[in-house]
């Protein structure tokens, strides 16, 4: 992973005592509520209903052990002993003090950490495959790419005030691991039909309030112009996008109004007066950052751990996990793996300190000292021996972080909605935990297949309910917690939005409106169908009829 030098350090600490000086004029009543707003989403500080919330940024999801250790402590040290994971690799304590945030800055700083643009209406964290530079069906390694435009776009003046927040994604793999079209820039890296490295660029995807997925901008752009293409569309983005309306401030309002066709051009001709400015990529400076990617030490070792073989033939309960978590690796004798942080009774994406400690002391002995975040909220150790599995395992079943449910019903990506958020409408984390107690059962898991369920708890779909196979949306009527369910949609290579199938559920309804689907599902599924791929042949109204035949309306049911 990425190594500071002395100017990111020097840059880094500055940034730090600059927060540090701005806190303690507020605190002393020298900045007023509005002028402090602007300087505490720029080091991501919210406020939140019960505290402060505190957005730390993790790069394309990499984590260090040392930094695994500093998030364990910051957890301890000033919040409630644990954090929580994002589906766009940040992470978040919910319950620091104010004047302990620079602080929290100055530590996170020491081990090359830092919450600058986790929040504001500017470029935001960049995320890439979590399986970058092991991954089986990878073109090239899109981390180097990702860190590029990470430095291009840290503390950038001109994008520092966007109409709205803005987001981008790297891809290069067959399979798309990262949701490119819901992205305001998705990046694919492909070969032309010369084999020269390049990126199919992807503009005007995001969710929220307005669900809309990115259109093909660019089918091929070669790498050097990565920074200058990426710059003209935001640059189109930034002279014309909507500032007189929140809800229509996002690129994906512009590409729509405009048209595909119509905003390609006006890229196009900005990009006429950059394409081969100063910012053009040059070899040496690509090579520069790939370098910090280089592989590590592997060792030399058999396709197949004859070890491993025999403890896959005799243990069925790990024969299980390796099934669900982990994953292939391109070096022959090494395999991925995913440790769950969806075990029932767990919010999704919340890891306690303890745990943080002991996934960094797995990295530093099986997985060359780093870990990732996924987007699912899970955390993955990239490089692991199949010899080593099964020690792994035993030691993460211990800790929690074992549930054989990656992919499954169980494996829910959550917002932390009405618990912490200001803007939720309604509680997402006890939806999550209705659901995991009631299907708390691996055979019964096993049977219905791989299931994508999300929940967010406003239209801010932090939760990315949108592309759940079932999706959840909570909803305010008339001051009470109601949800909302979609299914149909997907993540991956052909990203799809749900359809909603009805009028929303009270709370005491949902659990059984997403059991109601899974009977339909089994009912009328082929054999080894999906349950996305029963959806798509029949549609939804078997569904529709099925969860809302014979139900009895404690209230008045409305549409939402």
């Amino acid at each position: 992973m990425y190594q500071y030098d002395s100017y990111d350090q020097q840059t880094l600490n500055e940034r730090v005592a600059q927060f540090r000086n701005q806190t303690q004029r507020y605190l002393a009543g020298e900045l007023s509520d509005d002028e402090f707003r602007p300087l505490r989403l720029q080091n991501g500080l919210y406020l939140q209903r019960q505290a402060p919330m505190f957005r730390i940024s993790v790069p394309y999801g990499h984590l260090a052990s040392r930094q695994l250790r500093k998030l364990a402590h910051l957890a301890r040290a000033y919040d409630r002993g644990y954090a929580h994971f994002t589906t766009r690799t940040n992470v978040q304590f919910n319950w620091p003090r104010l004047e302990d945030v620079p602080e929290m800055l100055a530590e996170l700083a020491s081990v090359e950490m830092h919450a600058n643009q986790t929040s504001g209406n500017c470029i935001r964290n960049i995320t890439a495959d979590p399986f970058a530079g092991v991954a089986a069906d990878e073109i090239t390694d899109p981390r180097p790419w990702a860190e590029i435009l990470r430095q291009w776009a840290a503390y950038h003046p001109e994008f520092a005030f966007l109409p709205r927040k803005f987001k981008i994604a790297f891809n290069s793999a067959r399979e798309d691991r990262v949701v490119l079209r819901v992205y305001d820039i998705g990046l694919d890296l492909v070969r032309n039909a010369d084999g020269e490295l390049g990126f199919r660029v992807l503009a005007g995807g995001g969710l929220g309030r307005t669900p809309i997925l990115g259109e093909e901008i660019a089918p091929f752009v070669a790498w050097p112009h990565l920074i200058t293409y990426c710059e003209a569309i935001l640059r189109v983005y930034n002279r014309y996008g909507r500032r007189d309306n929140l809800w229509k401030a996002r690129i994906k309002i512009l590409v729509r109004a405009l048209g595909a066709a119509e905003f390609r051009r006006q890229v196009e001709e900005e990009w006429r007066h950059t394409k081969d400015g100063p910012d053009t990529l040059t070899v040496e400076e690509v090579e520069r950052v790939a370098a910090h990617f280089a592989p590590p030490p592997y060792e030399t070792l058999p396709a197949r751990d004859p070890g491993f073989e025999s403890l896959l033939d005799a243990d069925k309960a790990f024969a299980g996990w390796v099934r669900r978590n982990v994953r292939e690796h391109r070096r022959p004798g090494y395999a991925s793996v995913v440790l769950s942080l969806k075990k029932t009774g767990s919010a999704p994406g919340d890891i306690r300190a303890e745990q943080l400690d002991r996934i960094a002391d797995w990295a530093d002995r099986f997985s060359f000292g780093e870990a990732r975040m996924t987007h699912e909220q899970n955390l993955a150790l990239a490089d692991v021996r199949q010899a080593d599995l099964h020690a792994l395992w035993l030691e993460a079943r211990e800790a929690g972080l074992a549930t054989p449910n990656i992919g499954l019903l169980t494996d829910i990506i959550c917002c932390p909605g009405g618990d912490f958020c200001n803007l939720a409408n309604a509680r997402s984390i006890p939806v999550a935990d209705a659901i995991q107690q009631r299907f708390d059962d691996l055979d019964y898991l096993h049977d219905i297949g791989e299931i994508e369920l999300n929940i967010s708890g406003c239209m801010n779909s932090c939760g990315h309910h949108h592309v759940g196979h079932i999706g959840i949306l909570g909803v305010d009527k008339n001051d009470e917690e109601w949800y909302q369910v979609s299914i149909g949609g997907c993540q991956g290579n052909d990203t799809t939005l749900g359809k909603v199938i009805g009028p929303s559920f009270a709370r005491d309804e949902i659990v059984g409106a997403v059991e109601r689907l899974l009977d339909t599902y089994v009912a009328l599924r082929h054999e080894d169908e999906r349950f996305i791929d029963t959806v798509r042949r029949i549609g939804i109204e078997p569904f529709r009829e099925r969860v809302y035949e014979n139900r009895v309306h404690k209230r008045k049911t409305v549409h939402v």
